[in-house]
């Protein structure tokens, strides 16, 4: 008989990846796993992102569960601290910026499992923080690809498609919150955002 193993530590997890990847849909599916075990879990999602209703963390595909709406690192914290959580899921990271990596260390050293989806990469293909840096101190990382609008390959990249990609002259080129009507997901191959030499 050997001895069932307990898990003592808590774990930093990372689902990155362009847009259209699912990575909404994988950090609900680890909520999910986590409520049917019984575990105490919170999801936060950040107040910039509005784009599917207040108050709730959605994929593209439907699924959705509700959340707590939050403008930033601290209020982030001051949510979760003390309410003896198991879990705590962030989507949409890269809203929260480079003060949410000690942030989750500052949770995980505390016992709390942490989740965290977002872009990894930027519309114009850089880094995209805090994900990168998240996914070198994480114990799990998922790094998802979608599909190449173009060709159907592996998409790493997303682009911010321009009126001319689509017909639309309202379309802004600034920087935004979009979705597929602003957004396409591509190959490395018909990736033109990039910043290449």
């Amino acid at each position: 008989m050997g001895a069932m193993h307990t898990r003592t530590q808590a774990r930093l997890q990372v689902v990155a990846g362009p847009m259209f990847a699912g990575k909404s849909e994988e950090l609900l599916r680890r909520v999910r796993r986590a409520r049917i075990a019984g575990l105490s879990v919170e999801v936060v999602s950040h107040a910039l992102d509005h784009r599917r209703g207040e108050g709730q963390v959605s994929s593209h595909s439907g699924l959705s569960v509700p959340s707590r709406s939050v403008p930033d690192v601290e209020t982030l914290v001051g949510s979760v601290h003390g309410r003896g959580l198991d879990l705590v899921a962030v989507d949409e990271a890269q809203f929260f910026g480079s003060g949410l990596v000690a942030a989750v260390d500052e949770l995980v050293a505390e016992g709390i499992d942490v989740v965290v989806s977002g872009l990894c990469v930027t519309f114009d293909g850089r880094p995209f923080e805090p994900l990168p840096e998240l996914m070198a101190i994480a114990e799990d990382v998922l790094k998802l690809t979608a599909v190449c609008a173009v060709c159907g390959e592996d998409a790493a990249f997303h682009q911010r498609l321009s009126s001319a990609d689509t017909g639309d002259p309202l379309i802004p080129t600034t920087e935004q919150v979009g979705g597929i009507e602003s957004y396409q997901a591509r190959c490395r191959r018909h990736f033109t955002g990039a910043a290449r030499p």
